[in-house]
């Protein structure tokens, strides 16, 4: 039987976890983060359907969101609750005769071998509706790359086939953003070389590429737009790449004594992180979020994968030091990342730009 990759993305997974622990707040705009209150510094983690009908989405502050939605419901973000709604999923994925692999909360791949893959998707769907209440997307492919695609045009609660046959029927005119891994970033770069479609970044010399976008990621964009992908779907549990903590300061730093302070506590707790891991950190990151709005990340490579706490401060501390300051400089918001080794099989999304709280 033909061999398929199927991705399942669940729909406004945050935000439909909290509607199933409050029945009463079905269809009505619901507003994921921080502790609750919209009045303090904090981002949105998830937005419903019904409140990204008005703009707001991931990573937005939550005082914006309160300004666009008034009289949105706002809640705290509850980590554990989606902990086990996402076990009672993977939990009922890996029931079916498919290797599974779980990239995080809410999404998962497939490997399944089957005549109808449109059938074997409504099966799973059917499934996860029964045993979580939970809806989720399918996004059909052969391979990786193009079932994550699919699932897009598949939200919500759909099912989608995206594969070499109908890749430039769907992909061609779209702009670069909508490849997995293109952000707003390097669609800018990609738009100064005067590349502004799925089809234009397929046909651009690799080498242009190369010397605008770095040697690995140029061509790397091109195969991309090019809907190539050979990493296999592999049936491991879902281990983390990073751990990280933050924090958001309801008012702005403006000693960077101050923050190179609140960047040793930061790195303390990502050191305790690491411990209960029981990996070795291989490299630090820190983020900035300068006021008003402007955020940015450094980072620095290890001397060798270590669990320990001075090591990791240290290297959070030589990140931060990346950071031009300047006398008006003021800080709202502060993170530390220790990042893991990278297992050799992972691919796909090598070179995706993470965006803070990229949930669909």
């Amino acid at each position: 039987m033909p061999t398929w990759v199927l991705h399942v993305d669940l729909d406004q997974f945050i935000a439909a976890v909290e509607v199933l622990r409050r029945p009463e707040l079905r269809g009505k705009p619901v507003i994921v983060g921080g502790d609750g209150d919209p009045t303090k510094r904090a981002v949105v983690a998830t937005a419903s359907y019904e409140a990204r009908e008005f703009g707001v989405g991931s990573g937005m502050p939550m005082r914006t969101a309160a300004k666009k939605i008034p009289d949105a419901i706002f809640l705290p973000s509850d980590p554990p609750a989606y902990d086990a709604a996402s076990a009672e999923v993977m939990a009922t994925l890996r029931e079916f005769p498919a290797v599974v692999e779980v990239l995080g909360w809410d999404e998962a791949f497939m490997g399944v071998e089957t005549d109808d893959p449109e059938a074997f998707a409504r099966d799973i769907k059917d499934a996860v509706l029964e045993r979580t209440k939970l809806t989720c997307a399918v996004g059909i492919g052969d391979n990786k790359l193009r079932a994550k695609l699919a699932t897009g045009f598949g939200k919500p609660g759909g099912i989608f086939r995206l594969t070499a046959e109908n890749w430039w029927e769907v992909m061609a005119d779209l702009p670069t953003n909508a490849i997995w891994g293109i952000g707003a970033k390097t669609q800018k770069k990609l738009t100064e070389l005067g590349v502004t479609t799925v089809l234009e970044l397929s046909r651009t010399d690799a080498h242009t590429l190369a010397g605008r976008l770095g040697p690995t990621m140029g061509p790397w964009y091109r195969r991309m737009a090019r809907g190539e992908d050979a990493s296999p779907v592999v049936g491991t549990p879902y281990v983390a790449r990073s751990r990280s903590r933050e924090t958001t300061f309801q008012q702005n730093l403006t000693d960077w004594d101050a923050v190179r302070t609140e960047i040793v506590a930061l790195s303390r707790r990502v050191t305790d992180d690491v411990l209960a891991e029981g990996r070795p950190a291989v490299r630090v990151g820190v983020k900035v979020r300068f006021a008003p709005f402007f955020t940015h990340t450094r980072s620095v490579t290890l001397a060798g994968p270590t669990s320990e706490a001075a090591q990791i401060e240290a290297g959070a501390l030589a990140a931060l030091d990346k950071f031009e300051v300047k006398p008006e400089t003021k800080v709202r918001l502060l993170g530390v990342r220790a990042e893991f080794p990278t297992p050799p099989e992972e691919t796909v999304d090598s070179g995706r730009e993470q965006d803070e709280n990229g949930e669909a």
